[in-house]
């Protein structure tokens, strides 16, 4: 691939835009024609618990902030865990390893309930600032950090703020994940390729509709302020449900501790799993789980 910093995207030779474009690529679609014991569809469930390291990741200092990411783990952990120990569900949560050492009973209470965690970078760094050899440090450490805490090797990543670099997907593989769960080129799971081959790397495609923080983030000193009622954000959810239902695919959903837990939205959580259930027929299972079923099991 040839770069010039000097000229205009519209200066670009071909060679150079098709390279940038097929770094990483959706590769074949996995989609089974009935998921795990003949169910028609699956729901996979997963939290961020990002915490005290929104604040942390950019240098910040507020005590304000990281209070905020304190009620993720006091406050909004236990509301979770709650809620999917009534329902007998089993969900997936992407833990920053410096969130993963300032809580880790919360980790390994999380995995003692059949929960899965997963890999969500050190401090929730950006990787696509990094080198690759700061990112593959990083990434490796983190993954011996959860492993240390809680026992059990992680087998995805969800990378912080679904950033990629042009060198995620090789660490990935060098790490021998299962899955990634950070990127959107379909609604149903696909193989990544690597400039053009493929990995075996399963990914359980995320999307920001389909995310509770485009709708109620808050940044004191920023313009950024929820937009959205939370009446609203349950109807956006579970037109995503139906659909996926309809189309006897899969139905991946994304929240955070902190952002989903107060007294005026739980209820969304709650409201969706139910509908789930009603709906019928369906698989609840972590991302790991789905990663594994489809690998196996895709009929196209």
């Amino acid at each position: 691939m040839t770069t010039n910093q000097a000229q205009e995207p519209w200066q670009w030779e071909e060679k150079h835009w098709r390279g940038l474009v097929n770094q990483v690529r959706a590769g074949r679609r996995l989609a089974p024609a009935k998921w795990k014991n003949g169910a028609r569809w699956a729901v996979a469930l997963s939290f961020d618990s990002d915490h005290e390291t929104n604040e942390l990741r950019e240098g910040g200092k507020s005590i304000g902030r990281m209070a905020w990411g304190q009620y993720g783990n006091r406050v909004g952990m236990p509301r979770i865990l709650d809620i999917l120990r009534r329902h007998d569900i089993k969900a997936s949560f992407y833990v920053p390893a410096v969130a993963a050492l300032l809580h880790e009973d919360e980790q390994r209470q999380v995995v003692s309930e059949g929960h899965e965690i997963g890999i969500h970078g050190w401090i929730h760094e950006l990787n696509s600032v990094l080198p690759y050899e700061a990112e593959r440090d990083l990434m490796f450490r983190s993954a011996d950090t959860l492993e240390k805490i809680t026992g059990i090797r992680p087998v995805g990543l969800r990378t912080p703020s679904w950033d990629f670099s042009p060198n995620t997907l090789r660490i990935e593989a060098e790490l021998g994940l299962l899955y990634d769960s950070s990127l959107m080129a379909d609604e149903d799971c696909y193989e990544l390729l690597l400039d053009g081959e493929p990995t075996g790397i399963v990914e359980l495609p995320v999307e920001w509709i389909r995310d509770d923080a485009v709708y109620f983030m808050m940044h004191r000193f920023q313009s950024l302020r929820p937009y959205t009622p939370p009446k609203d954000v349950l109807d956006i959810f579970l037109r995503e449900l139906d659909a996926a239902y309809e189309a006897g695919g899969l139905f991946q959903l994304t929240m955070h501790p902190h952002i989903i837990t107060p007294r005026s939205r739980i209820w969304i959580l709650e409201e969706v799993i139910r509908h789930a259930k009603a709906k019928g027929d369906v698989w609840f299972a972590t991302h790991a789980e789905i990663a594994a079923f489809v690998k196996e099991n895709a009929s196209e």
